[in-house]
């Protein structure tokens, strides 16, 4: 069934030309504001070009419209008769691949890009590894630049074989990766049919993210819901735990189970901005009142009582490395688990995972920046965690640097990494 929402995430070497689709994609479907669209023209012809330079719709920083490059994610959104799109367009630069795997840890389907006259590149193969580790449910291929090519289609179709091998191999069915010719620049394909392209017969990019049914991520694991503030109202005994259902659902009369403490009881109301209601949903905020006084606090995770995660201090992870140091068994960081964060230290580091070679490699002393790999970690506080797999929301999280609060690591429980070098996403 198709969804009114897809969340999208775009991602390509420096100079594939993502911002430029990104500013014809919102271009063409007329979702550009008139005084956007004047300052484009301006800052357009102020560099003595004959047409507007779309990426300047979505560069919005000063620094990147000097150094005509992207250094951030930014997020854009636009709609048309059939859906509505949220769009992270995230830099290209090796140094900035911590924006990548934020853009990609909600998005539904990744478009990629490729300079047609590059081809794969290991930028490329980089991103297409952290789509699968992340569980991204679908990928569009952009070979983009195509008219510099002059429309070759062997240049498409080589480039549309190894890209599609690749992701195979990192556990995408085939189904689930779509190649599409394009120039972002001229417009050819984004939005409207190319007439250069007559050896193709597909959908034009827009026509296919219009089109795309992801597959769902993560599995049903019952309802969870991480506490962020506990509300009381001392002259009423008022006592409510807000925080989103990030999974399953939730109604009064269900028992649940307070985690990591595991003291069980019984939602008596529902309460949402809105008011009380029968039943809240996956995505909703919603205020808790519970039929016993439990010592909750900020941190703790209120899960279905029959389905409940299992709390662990030590796990075994897949982590993205994002920090110039490097990574090495025995280092103490903090660990961000929804809205708990505890001290935690890399008990080990078993293997490393090659996105270039699709190799795992055994016992590596470090894991350098942008490197994926499988750590064993203990955290001082036992936290309550499923699988990635099963739960996005209670599957992930962050190593975080205690000085300064950066973030050094994407991390992911279970084994991704295996399911990665073995191709064996497909269920």
């Amino acid at each position: 069934m198709t969804t009114d929402l897809l969340r999208l995430v775009t991602a390509g070497s420096v100079d594939d030309g993502k911002s430029t689709l990104v500013g014809r994609l919102l271009y063409d479907t007329k979702s550009v504001l008139s005084d956007q669209l004047d300052a484009v023209l301006r800052s357009s012809a102020e560099r003595g070009l004959d047409n507007p330079d779309l990426s300047l719709l979505v560069d919005g920083l000063r620094a990147e419209r000097e150094q005509g490059i992207t250094i951030d994610v930014a997020y854009r959104y636009f709609a048309t008769a059939r859906r509505t799109f949220v769009l992270a367009d995230t830099p290209g630069h090796v140094q900035y691949l911590r924006n990548t795997v934020t853009g990609a840890s909600t998005a539904d389907h990744a478009v990629l890009l490729t300079d047609a006259r590059k081809g794969v590149l290991p930028q490329t193969r980089r991103h297409l590894a952290v789509m699968a580790m992340l569980g991204v449910p679908g990928i569009t291929l952009a070979v983009n630049k195509l008219d510099l090519v002059d429309f070759d289609r062997g240049t498409f179709e080589s480039t549309r074989d190894e890209f599609v091998a690749h992701a195979v191999s990192l556990g995408y069915r085939e189904e689930q990766v779509t190649a599409i010719p394009l120039s972002a620049l001229a417009g050819d394909n984004v939005v409207t049919e190319s007439e250069h392209t007559p050896w193709y017969d597909g959908p034009t990019l827009l026509e296919h993210l219009e089109t795309v049914v992801p597959d769902p991520r993560g599995s049903d694991v019952g309802f969870r819901m991480p506490v962020q503030y506990v509300l009381r109202d001392g002259t009423t005994d008022y006592r409510a735990y807000a925080g989103q259902v990030v999974a399953g659902e939730v109604a009064p009369g269900d028992h649940v189970v307070v985690l990591p403490d595991g003291t069980t009881t019984t939602v008596v109301e529902v309460g949402t901005p809105d008011g009380p209601v029968d039943r809240a949903h996956e995505g909703e905020p919603v205020t808790l009142v519970l039929a016993d006084e439990i010592d909750i606090t900020r941190g703790d995770l209120i899960a279905a009582a029959d389905r409940r995660p299992r709390v662990a201090e030590e796990f075994d992870a897949t982590v993205c490395w994002l920090a110039e140091e490097p990574l090495r068994p025995g280092a103490r960081v903090l660990l961000r688990h929804g809205t708990h964060t505890t001290d935690c230290r890399v008990t080990g580091l078993s293997t490393r995972f090659d996105e270039q070679e699709l190799a795992v490699l055994d016992g590596p002393e470090e894991l350098a920046l942008n490197e994926i790999g499988k750590v064993r970690l203990h955290v001082a506080d036992p936290l309550p965690v499923d699988d990635y797999r099963d739960c996005i929301a209670t599957g992930a999280f962050l190593l975080i640097e205690p000085g300064d609060g950066n973030t050094l690591a994407a991390g992911l429980l279970g084994d991704s990494l295996s399911v990665m070098a073995h191709g064996a996403r497909d269920d």
